[in-house]
């Protein structure tokens, strides 16, 4: 029995000896927790910065991110997003019926002006906020609801003057999104929904139309 006792005793102080070398050669001050790995991976998940305006991958330097979007019928608003601003947007409560428009100048990226020539605006009114436009600003459009209305030859040669190539075509109920310059000719940032009633997605209206990409800087 007391053999028995004595073996026990010592296979117990082996234990304890075996448990503090492991304590005092790797204290577990060095092991990291489930709440650290957890903390790590909820930081690291969350601290990758958002791309600007929503675009699949960052702009170049010399570019701003844009995203245009059309509106919905005459029930939801228009958005524009400019280097990861959202300027206008139905949410946002600052768009209307007509012309949606955010004027940038075109090489600090700043907001010069937006918002919305009102379709039931005279269109000498209209005609005038776009002259008024200086040369080699950035100039971001998007219908809501029917701009045909007060749209006048003239209103579409100033719009053309802005790199537009589609605003001759633009008929009653046409959602149009456009991005280009004052002053410049061709702008590859242009979309047009037409309205055709066999096709359209809200009965009398077509279907949302956006343009998303980086811009270039004007000199």
């Amino acid at each position: 029995f007391c053999l028995t006792v004595v073996v026990q005793l010592i296979s117990l102080v082996i234990i304890i000896l075996i448990a503090w070398i492991l304590i005092t050669t790797h204290p577990f001050d060095n092991y990291l927790t489930a709440d650290d790995i957890f903390a790590d991976h909820f930081v690291s998940a969350n601290s990758a910065p958002k791309i600007k305006c929503d675009l699949l991958k960052d702009c170049p330097v010399g570019t701003f991110a844009v995203r245009v979007k059309s509106g919905a019928h005459t029930v939801v608003g228009p958005s524009i997003c400019f280097d990861g601003q959202i300027v206008m947007s139905h949410i946002s409560n600052n768009v209307g019926p007509g012309f949606n428009i955010v004027v940038v100048n075109g090489v600090t990226g700043a907001v010069d002006k937006f918002g919305y020539l009102n379709s039931k605006d005279g269109p000498e009114e209209i005609l005038t906020y776009l002259k008024e436009i200086e040369p080699g600003r950035i100039v971001l459009l998007a219908t809501f609801d029917d701009v045909t209305k007060k749209l006048t030859d003239e209103i579409r040669d100033v719009l053309e003057g802005m790199g537009s190539t589609l605003i001759k075509t633009l008929k009653s109920r046409d959602n149009w999104v456009f991005a280009g310059v004052a002053g410049h000719n061709l702008s590859p940032f242009e979309k047009i929904s037409v309205n055709e009633p066999k096709n359209n997605t809200y009965g009398d209206w077509p279907e949302v139309v956006e343009i998303s990409g980086c811009f270039p800087k004007t000199v």
